[in-house]
């Protein structure tokens, strides 16, 4: 997976890079192709600084895209790569849902094809 930092307004450090590139290994998918990170600061009136954190994954298909802010990089980059971990982990789930769906109704349509037909029933049939 290739990762891509950007740090808008400031330099970020090679220990920043490095916690962000580890925290990103983690969401190991044979479906990510690439991961950019984009790292900036905001302030507003009255409040203090908060360091948002967007990853966007891309991916075949819809492409995943999350944004959080803390008083920390760290805990906003940990905070992204949790909320993600959970998606890839819900598309997984759906993909072999829908796969397991697909059999179940092929294995129904056998059983009332034979209990229809007396005669055996061939898979080709069941499948058109």
């Amino acid at each position: 997976m290739e990762i891509v930092i950007q740090s808008l307004g400031f330099t970020a450090s090679a220990a920043l890079e490095a916690f962000v590139r580890e925290k990103l290994q983690t969401l190991k998918n044979d479906r990510v192709i690439s991961a950019t990170v984009t790292l900036y600061k905001e302030a507003a009136e009255g409040d203090p600084a908060f360091n948002y954190c967007e990853i966007k994954l891309e991916m075949p298909g819809k492409d995943p895209f999350v944004k959080k802010h803390s008083a920390y990089f760290e805990t906003s980059v940990s905070e992204c790569v949790d909320v993600l971990f959970s998606d890839l982990q819900k598309l997984k789930e759906k993909s072999v849902d829908r796969r397991k769906g697909n059999r179940d109704q092929i294995q129904d349509a056998i059983i009332q094809a034979e209990e229809d037909a007396d005669g055996d029933v061939e898979l080709e049939d069941v499948v058109k």
